[in-house]
């Protein structure tokens, strides 16, 4: 088992600012993104209910505003009510690649040469422009939205769709978090964060993020959470400046997480095992608060911030599960 790491050392600090002959992208090594491994028929039945939805759900988010549930499938966005089960579904203009919260009320969807905002009372989609392939989006605090592209390009747009700043330099910019100094950037290709300072136009402190770097959240507490699913362990980061200061071993190949404030508890979902596990950070290196057997390929998790309901998408097809907060409490 590999010891907690307190404090990395200044040695691993890199900054990122040497380019290749095209001007805009980094002389490092990449290697393929690293996925979610294939997922077992489930030895246990899933905890908590399942919602049947009958589509292959990549990513996941509770609007925190009405507790709906946006579950993305392709070019179909799902918008759930996990009280009735009802499911409204919308278009979008092309894949999806991720999603995430938007304004009160609105999901934002990651897609090819656009930004989609979805309004989920209306069920009704708007386009911001973007040159380049979306992969990660986020809501800026002062009413922006941050866009990473394939082509490792991080923009900040306007509301208007009007281009604020970009940042070149990665290889991809695959996924998004704000602390509350800075932005941070996965680059799934060099398996690395890096953080960005507000207002800048290059890049800042980077680090190497285990071997196989997938997901990425920030916490109330300005950490950065980071699944290395190819070693199978739980980063965690501050900024301001870039340091890793826990390294844990999870197992079964963690994939997607999420945060429970109410509980102070980061969910991970470990697709070898079909099971989503919550670590409670708190002590300095993660101890394990609870272990539940989850749907089928648990490639999305999300909390309801509202109630602290935890919400496992199945990549196969199984459905949403629901694992309610008191159940947990119950240790059912």
């Amino acid at each position: 088992m590999r010891v907690p790491l307190a404090l990395a050392s200044a040695a691993t600090l890199l900054l990122l600012t040497g380019c290749s002959s095209s001007g805009d992208k980094p002389d490092a090594p990449t290697r393929e993104p690293a996925t979610a491994a294939v997922a077992p028929v489930p030895a246990a039945a899933p905890a908590g209910q399942v919602v049947p939805l009958g589509r292959a759900v990549s990513a996941l988010v509770a609007d925190a505003g009405t507790g709906q549930l946006a579950a993305l499938d392709g070019a179909t966005l799902l918008l759930v009510d996990p009280n009735t089960a009802a499911v409204r579904t919308v278009a979008l203009p092309g894949p999806g690649a991720s999603l995430a919260a938007g304004k009160p009320g609105e999901i934002l969807v990651a897609a090819p040469q656009r930004v989609v905002r979805v309004d989920v009372a209306a069920a009704e989609t708007t386009e911001i422009p973007v040159d380049g392939d979306v992969r990660s989006v986020l809501q800026g605090a002062d009413g922006t939205v941050l866009a990473g592209t394939a082509d490792g390009r991080v923009r900040t747009l306007a509301a208007d769709g009007a281009v604020v700043r970009t940042v070149p330099g990665l290889i991809s910019a695959d996924v998004l978090a704000r602390t509350p100094d800075h932005l941070a950037v996965l680059d799934r290709h060099q398996s690395s964060i890096t953080e960005i300072e507000p207002g800048a136009t290059d890049l800042g402190l980077a680090q190497r993020a285990g071997d196989g770097a997938t997901m990425m959240i920030a916490d109330h507490f300005g950490r950065v959470l980071v699944t290395d699913t190819a070693d199978n362990e739980l980063l965690v980061y501050t900024t301001g400046p870039l340091l890793l200061r826990q390294r844990f071993p999870v197992g079964s190949s963690p994939y997607a997480l999420a945060y429970d404030q109410r509980s102070e508890t980061v969910w991970v979902t470990c697709t070898q095992s079909n099971e989503v596990v919550g670590f409670d950070l708190s002590t300095g290196i993660p101890v394990e608060v609870g272990r539940y057997p989850a749907v089928r390929q648990p490639n999305s998790v999300t909390v309801d911030e509202r109630t602290g309901d935890l919400f496992v998408g199945s990549a196969t097809g199984d459905g949403v599960q629901r694992i309610r907060a008191d159940q947990r409490k119950r240790g059912q």
